[in-house]
């Protein structure tokens, strides 16, 4: 079957497309820089002709409250409508778990919205929520820093390698469509703090990571629960120790 991830050049989107392309599907990577645009609708029509599903992992580039509840709206309705034209039977979405307990920060209200479109659009849909991917730890630890201090919530925290992710979202995407979510997660729950103390000494970073209940998370304030699934979810077999990319460069 073809299959068109849109943001298919990204971490996740690379990874789905190349998965189904091993089983045998036509998977299509569409991206700004393969000439499709889901903001201005430029080269939707020709790409989705003869899909029969979307997988839809892209990301706005910009984390700003207004813009990106622009980016998910504007882009989930002209992808919504567009399907519809093509006679897409599929239209799969990667999010976050949690999105809906994170109601403070900007970002997740933005995926909220764009959740709300799928449901109440046109096309039989699957929402894939999945938790934080081992590749953002760094970065998360970066935003979370305050001088030579690094504040992260004493909460529940339960981060899955990529490849994992792309995998869940490849199987659903074949599949059909749940007319719901169903959620991904690593092996693994801990403290979130100390999963991040644990990181940041094996890259021999010098930063002391301090336990904050105040610490936001993409501007939100974090509850016990937030960032972890419900019961039921699924799990990946990878632990964080085990991942390659966990230490520094070089080391």
């Amino acid at each position: 079957m073809k299959i068109v991830v849109i943001g298919g050049t990204g971490l996740i989107g690379s990874k789905v497309v190349a998965g189904l392309a091993g089983q045998g599907h036509e998977a299509v990577a569409a991206a700004p820089s393969t000439g499709v645009d889901t903001l201005t609708g430029e080269g939707l029509a020709e790409v989705l002709t003869g899909a029969s599903a979307v997988v839809d992992v892209s990301n706005s580039p910009s984390f700003e409250a207004d813009a990106v509840l622009a980016f998910f709206e504007t882009s989930t309705r002209n992808l919504l409508a567009a399907e519809a034209a093509a006679g897409v039977g599929h239209h799969v979405a990667l999010s976050v778990v949690g999105t809906d307990r994170l109601a403070d920060s900007g970002y997740f209200r933005a995926k909220v919205a764009q959740e709300k479109l799928i449901e109440n659009g046109p096309i039989p849909y699957s929402i894939v929520h999945a938790t934080q991917f081992f590749e953002f730890t760094r970065s998360i630890a970066d935003s979370s820093a305050d001088g030579g201090m690094v504040r992260i919530a004493p909460v529940l925290y339960q981060p899955i390698v990529s490849d994992e992710v792309a995998r869940a979202v490849a199987r659903v995407a074949v599949g059909t469509p749940l007319k719901g979510r169903v959620e991904v997660a690593g092996p693994e729950r801990v403290r979130m703090d100390a999963f991040f103390r644990d990181a940041l000494a094996a890259w021999d970073d010098p930063r002391e990571v301090v336990a904050d209940p105040h610490a936001r998370y993409f501007g939100a304030e974090l509850d016990e629960r937030s960032l972890v699934p419900d019961d039921g979810a699924i799990l990946g077999e990878v632990r964080y120790a085990e991942w390659p990319g966990r230490t520094a460069p070089g080391k």
